[in-house]
């Protein structure tokens, strides 16, 4: 639930740049009512953490402060690119909470229901966001962007 958390983490730094760099009143909207879903997981999953007896990541304002710097990147590039990214980085999450739930224990409920949520959050982020006008990214793009994702798990399990 950790690694979840941090994922969480990294979506609000992510919105929040993405919508301070758009210059579309409507994209800004979109962001801001993205990241208030991801307030909610971060909400949940800190939650959660507090049920299980275990802590956020000490790393936190790290993966935020990096986020933070490629949302910027993202957005300043173009909206298409911003939006392109939005795509992308959803579906590798809606992929990694697919193999958590796969994980989880079957008689863990109330884990697996944030997760089921987080992940239809995500498919649905990812969906707008590609309505909206995003553009796939090239394969080194998203090849780097899922080393530098298993990199952040890797070290958030444990830090």
């Amino acid at each position: 639930m950790r690694v979840n958390h941090v994922g969480e983490v990294c979506a609000q730094a992510l919105y929040a740049a993405q919508a301070i760099t758009t210059q579309e009143p409507q994209l800004r909207a979109h962001f801001e009512e993205a990241a208030r879903d991801e307030t909610d997981h971060l909400a949940w999953t800190e939650r959660r953490l507090d049920e299980l007896g275990d802590r956020t990541s000490w790393l936190n304002p790290l993966w935020y402060a990096g986020a933070f710097g490629i949302g910027l990147l993202a957005g300043r590039l173009s909206d298409r690119i911003s939006l392109g990214f939005v795509v992308e980085t959803e579906r590798q999450v809606e992929q990694h909470l697919e193999s958590h739930l796969n994980r989880l224990p079957a008689n863990d409920v109330a884990s697996r229901k944030i997760v089921e949520q987080m992940r239809d959050d995500e498919v649905r982020h990812a969906l707008q966001a590609e309505r909206a006008g995003g553009i796939p990214l090239p394969m080194p793009v998203r090849w780097g962007m899922r080393a530098a994702a298993k990199v952040m798990t890797t070290t958030a399990h444990h830090l």
